[in-house]
């Protein structure tokens, strides 16, 4: 399996070896180790989590810049709906539309275009009965790549359909490709204006096991700074906008949920929140529902690491211009399934790495994991530089730290030398002296 590609870097010059980080990573994918904090590849789903909460702004996500867009004869744009909800005061999206054009892009195609006519597909989906519900949406990479790690009994569960970012790239490359035909694929750049690093990743790793129609990702943030030399807000924009209510709507949460119409739903954002849901799903909860939303962000998509508004915010100024457009003006044929929207459900990402490849040899490690658990204080302060203390046991037994660096334990430790070593003080001098100390009197 090829090594997994991620948009999540640490700056270990920043990093000061808090644990902040350590305790809200939600796959326990952090350890701190000689003073600062080391990402676990393996285990790391890219959702930001991290970046979020550094107080000192060691995590960073990377993606790409729109100088490359100088690689490329042809440059098109993938506007994320969250970019929208970003700027004040706006009272069309025709004024970004036309500002992607302004920065150098020869096509826009709007990812919100793309997620109406997954709407139609979905609610098409959900028809059929020979599925397993609840059908979990896999528009988030973050949460799909959650499952296929966390909770593989879920994988039937996710909703076998591209993601919007993936149908705009694919359909975005097909109108270009048609009014150039004189162009190689290879010579037309599509960049996706992403407001989170777990899609960076779906790009670089391309999803289902295939490489994707994206060929750049910029953050939402990079963009909108140079979007706001170019906006002219006094200046009325060339109506370009394709987008409706419900394409927009997928930028907060429960704006895909929705737009199913079925009032058999649930919408989570949040990382922590939707792993709750996901172990609720996992034990059978929820089986009268359709349709499961989650969004690792709080707020959804607008509350992207790389974006620049308050998530609630940018939600509300969204709900401001979702009031004068049309409810969802991107409807395909739906009579029928393109094959190309389907994605193979039995190609996914799985990182996890078992304790051992030899069974037997995995079962007693599980089993010393367990015994050294059950030692341990149980109080999780992450000082030993695990998140839980059931996490610094597996590391112990996988040689990757020692038991001596719990403080509680080496504290307890500490004290019973020193009370050993005062009851032979106490000892030396009744000896020498015959006399036997006040209590509470300084032996020394």
């Amino acid at each position: 399996m090829q090594e997994y590609k991620h948009s999540v870097s640490l700056d270990i010059a920043k990093c000061k070896g808090c644990t902040t980080c350590l305790k809200r990573c939600p796959t326990e994918a952090i350890r701190i180790r000689d003073g600062h904090a080391k990402i676990n590849s393996a285990r790391c789903i890219d959702c930001g989590e991290c970046i979020r909460v550094c107080p000192h702004k060691a995590k960073k996500a990377i993606s790409d810049t729109l100088a490359d867009m100088k690689e490329y004869k042809i440059n098109v744009a993938l506007p994320a709906p969250a970019l929208y909800g970003q700027f004040e005061n706006m009272s069309s999206v025709d004024y970004v539309v036309d500002g992607l054009y302004k920065l150098g892009f020869d096509y826009v195609y709007e990812v919100a275009c793309a997620a109406e006519i997954v709407s139609a597909y979905t609610r098409l989906y959900l028809n059929r009965q020979d599925i397993p519900r609840p059908v979990i949406s896999s528009a988030c990479p973050a949460i799909v790549r959650m499952i296929n790690m966390n909770f593989p009994y879920l994988k039937d569960h996710i909703m076998p359909i591209l993601p919007p970012v993936e149908v705009a790239a694919k359909l975005a490359r097909d109108i270009v490709m048609e009014r150039h035909p004189e162009l190689e694929s290879s010579e037309i750049g599509l960049f996706f204006i992403s407001p989170c690093p777990a899609k960076v990743s779906y790009v670089k790793n391309g999803f289902a096991g295939v490489k994707n129609n994206i060929d750049r990702v910029v953050s939402v943030r990079d963009v909108y700074f140079e979007l706001l030399e170019v906006m002219k807000p006094d200046e009325n924009p060339t109506e370009l906008a394709k987008s409706g209510m419900i394409g927009i709507g997928w930028a907060s949460t429960g704006g895909e949920s929705s737009a199913v119409f079925n009032d058999r739903y649930l919408a989570a954002d949040g990382i922590e929140n939707c792993m709750k849901v996901l172990e609720q799903i996992d034990n059978e909860g929820f089986a009268d529902l359709e349709f499961i939303e989650l969004n690792a962000c709080s707020g959804g998509c607008v509350g992207g690491v790389m974006t620049v508004t308050n998530a609630y915010i940018a939600q509300a100024r969204l709900n401001s211009l979702k009031r004068y457009l049309p409810v969802s003006p991107n409807r395909p044929d739906t009579s029928y399934f393109p094959d190309w929207i389907y994605t193979d459900p039995d190609v996914r990402y799985d990182t996890t790495k078992p304790l051992s490849e030899d069974r037997a040899e995995a079962f007693r490690m599980m089993s010393d994991i367990e015994r050294i658990t059950k030692s341990l204080p149980g109080i999780d302060c992450g000082s030993c530089g695990a998140p839980t203390c059931m996490a610094f046991a597996e590391d112990i037994v996988k040689n990757e730290t020692n038991a001596d660096e719990c403080t509680i334990i080496m504290r307890e430790l500490f004290h019973e030398v020193l009370d050993k070593r005062k009851a032979q003080i106490i000892s030396e001098k009744i000896k020498k002296t015959g006399d036997t100390p006040a209590p509470g009197k300084d032996e020394n």
